[in-house]
């Protein structure tokens, strides 16, 4: 029986450049400032002027309370203050001619003491006023209560006529700031140790320098968040129950798409991966000792096994940073026929999206049928 012949196979032709690389983070979408409105005074809930669910501004007044005691008590300090100012000035007059008579020995020295005494405790006791005028003040302007931030008001938790406490446990209501918002996502401590390695060892970069890496989203429905954020910053405490850390990355939130509590997918911008090569994983086996193994078409026309170095994947490609060179012909098709140094007729193909082997070419001195 005669020698069988080549073995026909499919081949790609090698070429290195920048690989973007990302991770696929799962995330939840939080307010960007939340402030939750509570009285800083006692009193009844005479005026509800803002609309639930509606955006306010920072100082917008959400409700007012029944002031008239707060009126009272400020108009008693501003009394209080007039009297305590009356007595500071008639001590400093009485003061004045006393230190007059003391300069002419009229009087003696424990008598203009005695008068400095008196100027000092009238000063005191005006500045006590004072302070108290202030807190009257304040608390009258506390009868007004305002919005802390800007941002979406939520739902009041009482109504006109409520009688409500300063500083009580339960909000009146809530303030979140939505544009612009943030997503919290989550990663391993593991995969941070591989990527500062790949850093480290020349393999992933940032071409340009340190710019925030960019973030994009996907909604729960599958569809594309249109809005690209930027990592805003990473919690630097690993968790010692789930071993993962925490990323927050920043959105713009113009149109309210991204509302808090929602459930999304975030794809991070970690650099570029230099001088790699996309290898599909079709053309890839693995050896007994796990090593990744492909085969190349070498110069007289046979195959070599090589032994490559991968590092991630890409959809359907195997990222590849050693153990092939730009130009070389991968055997991506037949290769399940041959082993090393089996005789081949290569033909050139292509390969698309979903991994199916294209012909394109037919081996040299035949024809398509």
């Amino acid at each position: 029986m005669g020698a069988a012949g080549p073995v026909e196979v499919g081949y790609v032709v090698l070429e290195s450049g920048s690989v973007p690389r990302f991770a696929d983070l799962a995330g939840r979408v939080v307010p960007y400032a939340t402030a939750e409105v509570r009285p800083q005074v006692d009193g009844i809930v005479r005026e509800i002027p803002f609309r639930e669910t509606r955006r306010v501004e920072e100082d917008d007044v959400l409700y007012r309370l029944d002031d008239r005691r707060f009126q009272a008590a400020l108009a008693a300090a501003t009394a209080v203050v007039k009297r305590a100012e009356a007595g500071a000035a008639a001590a400093q007059l009485a003061y004045d001619r006393t230190e007059q008579l003391a300069a002419n020995n009229a009087v003696s020295q424990s008598t203009l003491d005695d008068a400095r005494a008196t100027l000092l405790q009238a000063e005191a006791d005006q500045k006590g006023t004072e302070a108290d005028l202030a807190t009257a003040q304040i608390n009258l302007d506390n009868a007004t209560i305002r919005a802390p931030i800007a941002g979406i008001v939520g739902v009041s938790t009482v109504s006109v006529g409520a009688l409500v406490t300063a500083n009580q446990a339960n909000p009146l209501v809530t303030i979140r700031q939505l544009d612009p918002i943030y997503v919290d996502l989550v990663d391993s401590s593991a995969n941070l140790l591989r990527i500062r390695d790949l850093v480290e060892a020349g393999l992933l970069g940032r071409p340009g320098g340190g710019a925030a890496p960019a973030v994009t989203l996907t909604l729960e429905n599958g569809r594309p968040y249109s809005e690209p954020g930027v990592l805003k910053l990473a919690d630097i405490v690993i968790s010692e129950t789930t071993g993962t850390f925490a990323i927050r990355a920043t959105f713009p939130n113009p149109g309210t798409v991204l509302l808090p509590g929602m459930f999304v997918r975030a794809s991070v911008d970690l650099g570029e991966t230099p001088n790699a090569f996309l290898v599909p994983q079709r053309a890839a086996t693995r050896s007994a000792t796990g090593e990744a193994i492909v085969y190349v078409v070498s110069a007289d026309g046979k195959a070599e096994r090589r032994t490559i170095t991968t590092i991630g994947s890409v959809g359907n490609d195997w990222i590849v940073v050693d153990g092939i060179a730009d130009g070389e012909r991968l055997i991506v098709d037949g290769f399940q026929k041959i082993s090393d140094g089996t005789e081949v007729s290569p033909v050139e193909v292509a390969i698309d999206a979903d991994g199916v082997v294209r012909q394109t070419m037919v081996p040299a001195g035949e024809s398509r049928p």
